[in-house]
């Protein structure tokens, strides 16, 4: 099976802030994202123990990290950085290696 998409996975914690707070002040990265090469689709979420998840599909591992380059520069002043506590923020982009759909999603 050929080898297709990546998934970018960044977990960070808020300051003093709420998930859906967060989520609302996304709007300028989300059409950010929806301009960028090979960008697919974003999920967020909010674990147990409060730490955000941030999963983004891409075609290739390069055009993730490219774009995430990009987004670091271009939108360095976007209120969505000082949200984050930075140090704790994780970042990964892997290749998939095995993925299956279900052609009948509800």
């Amino acid at each position: 099976m050929k080898k297709s998409e990546a998934i970018e996975i960044t977990t960070f914690k808020l300051k003093d802030y709420t998930c859906e707070q967060f989520i609302a002040a996304n709007g300028e990265i989300d059409e950010f994202l929806k301009r960028q090469q090979g960008f697919i689709s974003r999920r967020i979420f909010q674990k147990s123990d409060r730490t955000i998840v941030d999963m983004l599909i891409w075609d290739t591992v390069k055009n993730g990290t490219e774009s995430m380059h990009r987004l670091m520069n271009e939108l360095s002043e976007s209120v969505v950085h000082d949200m984050i506590d930075q140090n704790t923020v994780e970042w990964t982009i892997n290749q998939v290696e095995h993925q299956i759909n279900n052609r009948f999603v509800i």
